[in-house]
């Protein structure tokens, strides 16, 4: 139903194409109309023929006006107006003029088959009109020369019908260029769309790995800190009561990791904060390799690092991830292993290779844990990030173990770092 509402009614016609095609209409009307009715008044002719004419002529003039708007109503208004003239027109008559407006308007509105109908209408046509004009015209007697008349019907019938094949060519043709421009901004506009849609993708895609990123370096700072403050605030009790002179260290101990988990908190606040009025980020180099003695010896003195091979100049951000798995290890160490374990943590250098070994000799799996931690899965996806392996399960002798592959690709010239070879 729709497409034959389309077909009948193509949709486009503005106010401005209404007036054009009444204007041709009643400029139609003015030379082909008004001539019979001033011979109708002034009976100069046959009054029968005349109004037989005038009708079919105001037929074909009036369907003009939907020439935009309903070619197929225009279609039909003219064939009708032919019906009528053919009654008493000996010959062709200027309101003809409508056949190829009408031929072009079909082919160039009407979608699909549909516009083909003007085809057949035309051929139709062609036939009927030159055949009415020779044989009520009395060109064609008794006696006369039918070669010739059927040579003359048979040329009328190819004029006739190129007035209709013609136009219609035109009509399809922009009709054919038009859809295919339509087809074009179409596929234009689809590929706009999943551009648009990919870089949406990509964007909350990078939205989504900087808030992991963020988060994971939140959770090693926040979770980090507060169990070695934590820890050392228990053993410092503890020695309150008995060396009080050795509780000071812990206090020590204490406020150095609370003012040095404060400042990282502000550097990524810092960064994730904007605009006018916010405070300028305070950049500092990511911890690294560097740092690791000073990370163990922070963190609690029952833990030991080892490091072996020589030490290569690595990336910032292998160094870095180094660094934070060492952090989150001994951090769940010092938060399930129990008070009288020990950890130790190994650090092997072989060429394009970093292997991480952190054990203790806790309760393993007879730790308990509230299941709401996040630190193994920060450290699986820093491990795949640097395109290495990850591996932490209790061992089977009692305690955990932390094991972490990580590969890098050499890199001249060669820097040693001011790590110590071993640190107890």
């Amino acid at each position: 139903m729709q497409d034959l509402s389309r077909s009948l009614f193509p949709p486009g016609a503005s106010r401005h194409d209404w007036a054009i095609d009444g204007g041709m209409a009643l400029g139609m009307m003015s030379f082909t109309v008004l001539p019979f009715v001033i011979g109708i008044g002034m009976g100069m002719s046959d009054p029968l023929r005349d109004i037989a004419m005038l009708v079919g002529s105001t037929l074909m003039a009036v369907s003009v006006v939907a020439r935009r708007h309903a070619p197929l109503l225009m279609m039909a208004g003219v064939i009708a107006g032919g019906i009528v003239m053919l009654i008493g027109s000996t010959g062709p008559l200027p309101a003809l003029l409508a056949v190829p407006l009408t031929a072009y308007a079909v082919a160039r509105r009407v979608p699909g088959r549909i516009s083909r109908t003007v085809l057949y209408a035309g051929g139709v046509g062609s036939i009927a009109g030159p055949l009415q004009w020779v044989l009520f015209s009395g060109w064609f007697y008794p006696g006369s020369d039918w070669p010739s008349v059927s040579t003359y019907l048979l040329i009328l019938a190819f004029l006739c019908f190129g007035a209709v094949v013609t136009p219609y060519a035109i009509g399809r043709r922009l009709h054919d260029s038009e859809a295919a421009n339509a087809q074009a901004r179409m596929a234009v506009w689809q590929r706009q769309q999943l551009e648009i849609a990919e870089r949406e993708q990509r964007i909350r895609s990078a939205e989504v790995n900087a808030r992991n990123q963020i988060a994971r370096e939140l959770h090693d700072i926040v979770a980090h800190s507060l169990s070695v403050m934590i820890v050392q605030a228990e053993g410092g009790r503890a020695l309150a009561r008995k060396h009080p002179e050795a509780a000071a260290e812990s206090l020590d101990v204490i406020a150095e990791t609370g003012r040095e988990a404060l400042q990282e908190m502000r550097r990524i606040v810092g960064v994730l904060r904007s605009g006018p009025e916010a405070e300028p980020a305070a950049f500092a180099p990511a911890p690294g390799l560097a740092d690791l003695p000073e990370l163990v010896r922070r963190t609690t003195d029952r833990a030991t690092l080892d490091v072996r091979g020589q030490v290569p100049d690595l990336p910032p951000a292998l160094g870095l991830t180094v660094y934070r798995i060492v952090q989150e290890a001994l951090t769940n160490f010092l938060k399930h292993a129990g008070p009288q374990a020990t950890a130790r943590v190994l650090v092997m250098f072989t060429p394009g290779r970093v292997d991480l070994d952190v054990s203790d000799n806790g309760l393993g799996a007879a730790a308990g844990s509230d299941g709401r931690g996040h630190g193994l899965r920060g450290m699986a996806e820093r491990v795949q990030a640097m395109g290495g392996r990850l591996l932490a399960e209790p061992h089977p002798e009692g305690g955990f173990r932390v094991r972490a592959t990580l590969p890098y690709q050499m890199r001249q010239p060669s820097v040693r770092q001011n790590v110590p070879a071993r640190r107890s």
